[in-house]
């Protein structure tokens, strides 16, 4: 099970298990008889006894049981005693508990290979899995075949299928797996849905759940759009048909027989259902499934630049009229959005004339687009709409870390001076800026979260070298009859910009 978010009173999990399962099952007979899943389910509206009955009977042969085995690295491996487990530390030959621990290697720690290196030691977990072809591709989750070692597949009449996986995508926790009998070619299928439908439509959950195998539920879908913090392109549909572990991988049906989502993480307290599962819609799902399949990786627009939301703050010290749109920090040095003319502090809020409401949404729809297209984006700078054409890169594999934080230097050079917005600020001596030193307690700044160290490079677009100059900036904002003003600020390397409001306005 892999944590999303963990907090003290609630957690997000993904919708698998790592529990240890048997694997098992006979063989059937008449394998290939079965139709094809993806026909249209014909459903009649207003009745009020319905039920799912003939859209489960369509979609479940289609639907798969996925076992995992993966070898556990020899540093996880713990030997267990009555009533406790323990796990050995690997110290060097010197360290002076070395001999503390080596007392009870042989009573608790596995015997090792004539050549000394740690036993190999397995792991099974299960999963679930939907089939979108006659010929055997497969569906899932790729926290569900992530470091596997053998994947099996079973089918709905327990037949055990070896598959390969073809390709994986972390970024939206995807997987494509192939069937390896390339005899076969005519297993039950399903298709993905056109349109994942509105908040209050049904869906039909099948999957596998705790290994049971086959399990329907049913319920609404409760949200759209959730993000989870799963990474930079969370688009989730929410739902309330039950979903726990084992279930991951396995697909959400509308009542038309599509596939509206992939089930991939449960909001959970202890671990089981409570009614809030989160699935990944199938246009998202659909684009990186046709990648992995034609190419067997994802490959993403990139844009080159760093995002960030806009505070109400921020839209009034912009002079903004809404919240909506990205902010860009900083762009990367050599990406095409800097060379195309993007600059730090334009607000993007379109693409291709379709409005972005967040950095969120740019991020993903960018990701979306191929890389080599070119692109217009809708911009407002200074307070002006102007369009930028780009064309997009490839999203590298490893955008590193941030840059690491200038040394400050700990001289006082220049006598501190206290700003009209409740900071006190020096010259940076290590570079660009003015260095906040200190903060009045319950002033605009201090309630915005300027701390002392950052370093304040812009206020209101314009570069700053002195403290008079910050305060004639200050001035003209209010002169302006704006109840904010824009700073440009760094942080460890990071640049934010904060919206800092003028005192009793």
């Amino acid at each position: 099970m892999r944590s999303l978010l963990l907090t003290p009173s609630r957690k997000l999990i993904a919708a698998s298990t790592l529990a240890l399962v048997i694997a098992g099952g006979a063989v059937a007979t008449n394998l290939f008889t079965s139709h094809p899943a993806n026909a249209q389910i014909e459903v009649q509206t207003g009745a009020p006894n319905l039920g799912f009955a003939d859209l489960v009977e369509a979609v479940s042969p289609a639907v798969v049981a996925i076992q995992v085995r993966a070898e556990v690295p020899s540093q996880d491996i713990m030997r267990r005693g009555p009533g406790f487990q323990f796990d050995f530390p690997d110290l060097p030959e010197d360290h002076p508990l070395r001999r503390f621990f080596d007392q009870f290697e042989d009573e608790f720690m596995p015997p090792r290979a004539p050549n000394g290196e740690a036993p190999r030691r397995f792991m099974q977990a299960v999963g679930s899995g939907f089939l979108i072809s006659e010929d055997g591709y497969i569906v899932t989750n790729n926290h569900v075949v992530a470091d596997a070692s053998e994947v099996l597949v079973v089918l709905q009449d327990d037949t055990e299928l070896a598959a390969e996986v073809v390709g994986t995508d972390p970024r939206t926790d995807l997987a494509l797996l192939k069937v390896q009998d390339e005899s076969i070619n005519d297993l039950p299928y399903v298709e993905f849905a056109e349109d994942e439908g509105r908040v209050g439509d049904w869906v039909v959950a099948v999957g596998n759940p705790f290994g049971l195998g086959g399990t329907v539920t049913a319920g609404i879908i409760s949200a759209r759009g959730r993000d989870i913090n799963a990474s930079a392109y969370d688009d989730f549909i929410q739902i309330d048909a039950p979903i726990n572990r084992g279930n991951s991988g396995g697909p959400s049906f509308n009542l038309s027989g599509k596939v509206v989502g992939v089930n991939t993480a449960i909001f959970s307290p202890s671990g089981g259902n409570v009614g809030i599962a989160f699935a990944i819609p199938a246009h998202v799902a659909q684009n990186v499934i046709t990648q992995l399949r034609d190419t067997g990786t994802v490959t993403r627009g990139f844009l080159g630049v760093s995002l960030q939301d806009i505070s109400e703050d921020l839209a009034a010290g912009l002079g903004l009229e809404s919240t909506d749109g990205a902010l860009v920090t900083e762009t990367i040095a050599d990406a095409p959005a800097g060379a195309a003319g993007v600059e730090s502090g334009d607000v993007i809020v379109s693409v291709n004339d379709q409005d972005v409401e967040d950095g969120r949404e740019l991020s993903r729809v960018i990701s979306q687009i191929a890389p080599g297209t070119p692109v217009e984006l809708g911009i407002i700078r200074n307070g002006e709409q102007i369009t930028v054409n780009v064309t997009l890169d490839r999203l590298p594999d490893d955008l590193g870390a941030a840059p690491a934080p200038s040394e400050q230097s700990q001289e006082d050079e220049a006598a501190p001076t206290s700003s009209s917005i409740g900071i006190v600020l020096e010259p940076n001596p290590d570079g660009e800026g003015l260095v906040v030193t200190d903060i009045e307690p319950d002033s605009p700044a201090a309630t915005r979260g300027l701390a002392p160290g950052d370093v304040v490079l812009e206020a209101d677009g314009e570069a700053l070298t002195s403290m008079s100059q910050f305060e004639e900036v200050l001035a003209a904002v209010r002169e302006s009859g704006r109840k904010a003003v824009p700073l440009k600020v760094a942080r460890d390397g990071v640049v934010r910009f904060l919206g800092v409001p003028f005192a009793n306005e």
